[in-house]
């Protein structure tokens, strides 16, 4: 008998701590999960400077191809590839022996000429003479005036050709029209040189332009400084990379937009003190626009959907909702909120790729810190 008292209290005992053990696992699997800790950002309005970048053509103020004028020999070259040469310098001299024959004979028609024009004027004056006498008839005297009127035309044609050959014999020597940089020369000297061959360039890079295209977008931006007088200064990175050291200013815009891209061209100036800008370089412009008050979102909080732009909007008591925004542009790190989004919102900073619409979340802030608030 005592033994089976023994038995029926173990088993009691036994029982009740299976049921204890029972009802602690009942409340754990009642009790809530605890919720994620994710990072979320407070978008706050700041001022902000938005630069953006366009590839540019640079260009020299005057980029000139030095041409013969005259047909001959290359006799001379004066100056060397890259030299910088002063206006109206001497480049190159041609061979001027037949042209210098030819400026004497033209010298010569023209004293013949001459000499023939004061013949017809003493003749008009003998005629007039013996018309006034009435020796003669006033038929002979309209005689006498035409010859005159011949002979001194035949005077300004001796007269042109004559400036015609020294012209001529002029462009035998070919000089800089501007102050610059010689390019490339091509012939060399004893080389047959005809009428439009292409002797060299000239590159006048005291200052240089920089050709790029912006969206339309930019295009509004730009006009909307003009009309309030502010200057657009532009800034222009060189193709190593570096800034260069400096700033231009946009001048010029084209007439129309481009159907096929909707942009429209821009020209900025820059000056060129130390001549590193060459004719046909390459780089790119960065322009400044200044934001007030504008929200920034974080690119980690961004994710794409159908190619739109979402985050995950934190409502009150921690719940996150899906909100589609449109971005302006791109700063750093950052999107620019063109509309979608106010100031005050907050939004998941980093992981949004565990997130689904309608998860709870436990929030901090990119410090660790509890956002204030919810």
């Amino acid at each position: 008998m005592f033994i089976r008292t023994l038995v029926l209290t173990a088993a009691a005992l036994a029982g009740a701590g299976l049921s204890a053990c029972s009802r602690n696992e009942d409340q754990a699997a009642a009790q809530p999960a605890a919720l994620p800790a994710v990072p979320v950002a407070r978008l706050m309005p700041h001022d902000t400077l938005l630069t953006q970048d366009y590839t540019a053509d640079i260009k020299a103020l005057r980029n000139v191809e030095i041409r013969a004028r005259v047909e001959g020999f290359l006799a001379a070259i004066m100056v060397d590839e890259g030299q910088t040469v002063r206006r109206g310098q001497a480049l190159f001299r041609l061979n001027d022996a037949e042209l210098r024959t030819q400026v004497a004979s033209a010298r010569a028609a023209l004293a013949n000429a001459q000499a023939q024009a004061r013949v017809a004027e003493l003749e008009l004056q003998r005629v007039e003479l013996l018309t006034a006498k009435n020796i003669i008839s006033k038929t002979e005297l309209k005689v006498g005036q035409a010859k005159l009127q011949a002979a001194q035309a035949d005077v300004a044609e001796a007269r042109a050709a004559t400036a015609t050959a020294d012209l001529n014999l002029s462009y035998t020597t070919v000089r800089a029209p501007f102050d610059g940089i010689v390019d490339r020369i091509p012939l060399r000297e004893g080389s047959v040189v005809e009428d439009g061959t292409l002797l060299t360039t000239i590159s006048d890079t005291r200052e240089v332009y920089a050709y790029f295209t912006v969206s339309e977008a930019e295009y509004l931006r730009h006009a909307q400084a003009q009309a309030r007088n502010a200057s657009r200064p532009a800034r222009l990175l060189l193709a190593n990379g570096t800034e260069y050291a400096e700033p231009g200013r946009v001048g010029t815009v084209q007439g129309e937009f481009e159907a096929s891209t909707g942009s429209i061209a821009f020209r900025a100036r820059f000056p060129n003190p130390q001549r590193l800008l060459r004719h046909g370089a390459t780089g790119k412009v960065r322009l400044t626009n200044k934001l007030p008050q504008a929200l920034l979102v974080p690119q980690t909080a961004v994710f794409e959907v159908q190619d739109n732009n979402y985050v995950f909007l934190v409502e009150a008591g921690g719940t996150v909702r899906q909100r589609a925004f449109v971005p302006q542009a791109r700063l750093g790190n950052s999107y620019v909120v063109a509309s979608g989004l106010k100031a005050g919102d907050q939004v998941v900073s980093q992981g949004t790729q565990d997130l689904k619409n309608g998860d709870k979340i436990r929030l901090r802030s990119l410090d660790e810190t509890p956002v204030a608030g919810l």
